[in-house]
C-alpha cells in the first residue's frame, strides 16, 4: 500500500494550505485515516483522523477549529484543510491508514495505523 501526500509548502502565518493523501489500489474510504506531524526536535503528534466511511472526525486540541479533515471518495483522497496557520504548525506531515477495513472508529494514536506516507513539509513563516 502506497500513500502519497502532497500540498505542503511555505505559507505566511494566517494563511491556508490543503494537504492531500492519495492511494492507488487501496480504498481509503474503507479505512480509518489519520494525519500526523513531527516538528524538529519534537515527537510525532496526531493532528486529525477520520473513520471509515467518513463522519465523526477527531482533532488535536492544537488544531481544533482551524483544520478540517475530509474525504473525496471519487478521487480516493483524504484532505487536511489547514486554515489560520501558525508558526507552531511547521512540521513534516504524514497521512496514515489503518489496514483493518470498515472500522467505525479512528484514534489520535499512531498505534492504530499500519501504512504511512512519505511526508510533506509545511513551513509557516511568522
Amino acid at each position: 500500500v502506497q500513500l502519497v501526500e502532497s500540498g505542503g509548502g511555505l505559507v505566511q502565518a494566517g494563511g491556508s494550505l490543503r494537504l492531500s493523501c492519495a492511494a492507488s489500489g487501496f480504498d481509503l474510504d474503507s479505512h480509518a485515516i489519520g494525519w500526523f506531524r513531527q516538528a524538529p526536535g519534537r515527537e510525532r503528534e496526531a493532528v486529525s483522523c477520520i473513520r471509515s466511511g467518513g463522519g465523526s472526525p477527531a482533532y488535536a486540541d492544537s488544531v481544533k477549529g482551524r483544520f478540517i479533515i475530509s474525504r473525496d471518495t471519487d478521487k480516493n483522497t483524504v484532505y487536511l484543510q489547514m486554515n489560520s496557520l501558525k508558526a507552531e504548525d511547521t512540521a513534516v506531515y504524514y497521512c496514515a491508514a489503518d489496514r483493518q477495513p470498515y472500522l467505525r472508529i479512528c484514534l489520535l494514536q499512531s498505534s492504530q495505523y499500519d501504512y504511512w506516507g512519505q511526508e510533506t513539509q509545511v513551513t509557516v513563516s511568522s
